[in-house]
């Protein structure tokens, strides 16, 4: 009967430690993003793109995004060439979910661009070039699906 205690107290101690906070690898994955991405704002800021998420453990995936939200905006917008790096992912998955936004901006022509998003743990750092004019105020979500 001793050893049963001792096997059964062993079993609970394994699940218990099973339920706990998932278990990440011990080093962080270097990701990466380059995208596209167009859309227009009045009041209500929208644009749509697509991009490759790539890390340094060799995973890769294509992906969609959006970008959504309101504020005191207005204006039209083209990144051609657009750069992300991701900080705090684990596994490319992480990269992937609803960012939290706040900008301030102005341009016309020619403009360059950068902000920094964060989800959760993941934080995602944007810069890019383009063209358009816009000029405003915006809070929204910036959104990378598969």
């Amino acid at each position: 009967m001793g050893i049963m205690k001792w096997v059964g107290a062993a079993v609970l101690c394994l699940g218990w430690l099973g339920a706990s906070a998932p278990v990440h690898a011990s080093h962080s994955v270097d990701c990466g993003m380059h995208f596209q991405l167009s859309g227009w704002s009045v009041f209500y800021k929208t644009a749509t793109g697509s991009g490759t998420i790539s890390c340094n453990n060799g995973q890769s995936m294509h992906v969609h995004i959006r970008a959504k939200g309101g504020g005191l905006t207005f204006g039209t917008t083209e990144i051609d060439d657009g750069k992300g790096v991701f900080t705090g992912v684990y596994n490319i998955h992480e990269t992937l979910g609803h960012y939290a936004t706040a900008e301030a901006h102005a341009g016309a022509q020619a403009s360059a661009d950068s902000q920094v998003l964060t989800k959760g743990n993941v934080s995602l750092a944007l810069s890019g070039k383009g063209h358009g004019w816009n000029l405003g105020i915006a809070f929204g979500a910036f959104i990378i699906e598969p």
